[in-house]
């Protein structure tokens, strides 16, 4: 397990699959996790067993962040994983309202960060962030990640096109 602050970072377990099922099929954070169709117990029991394999071969990791108190909070994500380029892709969820704002994602970022750098080795974690998400800006900027560009009208919506900003973290 991995630890910072007021997290705990572990693996995901069998028992975790009413949780994700859950937070997967929230339609509230669709928008933020591109995601159009619920997903099934079955698609959820397939991820899980994936999920014990190596981070080298499926090129992804996804961790349950627990808080103080050993309650699961949220998710982040590893994406994208490239060790040859020494960088991976990050995505977090703290999925209740009544969790966000006390510090969870800002220290699931930093031991996420100590992580990369220090057991996998990497060089540099990147986010991509709609523009109009002013709660993960603030988080990431908060978390030592730089804008780094914008891509224009990159994300297709019930309501128009959203740029969307592309953040990056140099780790060493």
């Amino acid at each position: 397990m991995i630890s910072y602050g007021k997290i705990t970072l572990r693996a995901l377990e069998p028992d975790d699959i009413d949780l994700l099922y859950k937070w997967e099929n929230d339609m509230e954070i669709w928008d933020v996790s591109n995601t159009k169709t619920p997903f099934s117990k079955y698609i959820m029991k397939k991820y899980l067993d994936d999920s014990a394999k190596d981070i080298y071969e499926l090129k992804q990791l996804r961790l349950i962040i627990q808080n103080e108190n050993i309650v699961p909070v949220g998710v982040v994500d590893l994406f994208d994983f490239d060790p040859y380029h020494s960088r991976a892709g990050v995505g977090i969820l703290i999925h209740n309202k009544e969790h966000r704002n006390m510090g969870y994602a800002n220290d699931t970022l930093k031991a996420l960060s100590e992580y990369a750098l220090n057991i996998l080795g990497l060089k540099q974690l990147y986010a991509n962030i709609s523009d109009d998400n002013t709660a993960s800006i603030n988080l990431f900027e908060k978390s030592g990640f730089e804008k780094a560009g914008i891509k224009r009208f990159w994300l297709k919506t019930v309501n128009g096109w959203k740029n969307e900003i592309l953040y990056q973290k140099i780790l060493a």
